[in-house]
């Protein structure tokens, strides 16, 4: 019993290996010519990286419009989680149906819309990961971005000003204020330098509230927050 139970301890210990980033497991099962790499391994670096990209977006904050955009982003991975991106987007729109609705009603729709933004955002990427679907493995990295930029908007407040001349009423007043820009997002690596690149991302920053006759500005402002859905392409060279 002694030495099976040595040749047991013996068997188990041979077999065990430092697991790291470049190990590699083989499993007999397999046929031959597969390889089944530890989850542990990151295929694709950031770290030292310098990567531009672009997305299509689609504002989902608007009630009474249908605005579309696009944000150029570029930016620099100075560690594999740590780095840092600045973009600028800019938009377009066109009165949705229910803007239209409430108009046949009578009345008018007041919005603000996103016009354009620019800024930067620290991005921390903590998680990577690999999905193994129809015998092909797919990487990918979350990343989540905080900063800061100078967002800028257009709003139809002179529609309600019955002081204003009538040729102005239907002229948009732009703004532009400082808020937080913030990003949630994944990067599906395509090959060594092309990723697809889905985002979500958060624009929050105050304006006016309410709006008085005959004047540029309400007389009460707060918090709003714009939300881009966004597809696009990045490049890491």
């Amino acid at each position: 019993m002694k030495n099976i139970f040595l040749v047991l301890v013996t068997l188990i210990m041979s077999s065990v290996a430092i697991a790291n980033e470049k190990s590699l497991y083989n499993f007999s099962w397999l046929d031959n010519d597969k390889e089944i790499y530890v989850l542990q391994n990151r295929k694709f670096r950031k770290d030292g990286n310098v990567y531009i990209g672009a997305t299509a977006a689609y504002n989902m904050s608007q009630d009474f419009l249908d605005a579309y955009g696009g944000t150029v982003r570029g930016g620099y991975f100075f560690s594999e989680d740590w780095g840092i991106e600045f973009l600028y987007g800019k938009n377009t729109s066109t009165e949705s149906d229910t803007a239209k609705g409430v108009k046949e009603q009578g009345a008018f729709p007041f919005y603000r819309e996103i016009d354009s933004f620019m800024g930067a955002m620290l991005m921390w990427s903590p998680f990577y990961s690999k999905i193994n679907t129809f015998n092909k493995i797919f990487y990918f990295d979350w990343m989540f971005g905080l900063g800061a930029g100078n967002i800028t908007t257009k709003d139809n407040r002179k529609l309600f000003d019955t002081v204003a001349p009538q040729s102005e009423r239907n002229q948009l007043t732009q703004e532009s204020n400082v808020g937080a820009i913030w990003n949630t997002g994944f990067r599906f690596y395509i090959n060594e330098n092309w990723s697809v690149r889905l985002d979500f991302t958060g624009l929050t920053y105050k304006a006016d509230k309410t709006k008085s006759d005959g004047t540029s500005k309400s007389s009460a402002s707060k918090l709003f927050t714009s939300y881009d859905l966004g597809l696009g392409l990045n490049y890491a060279f």
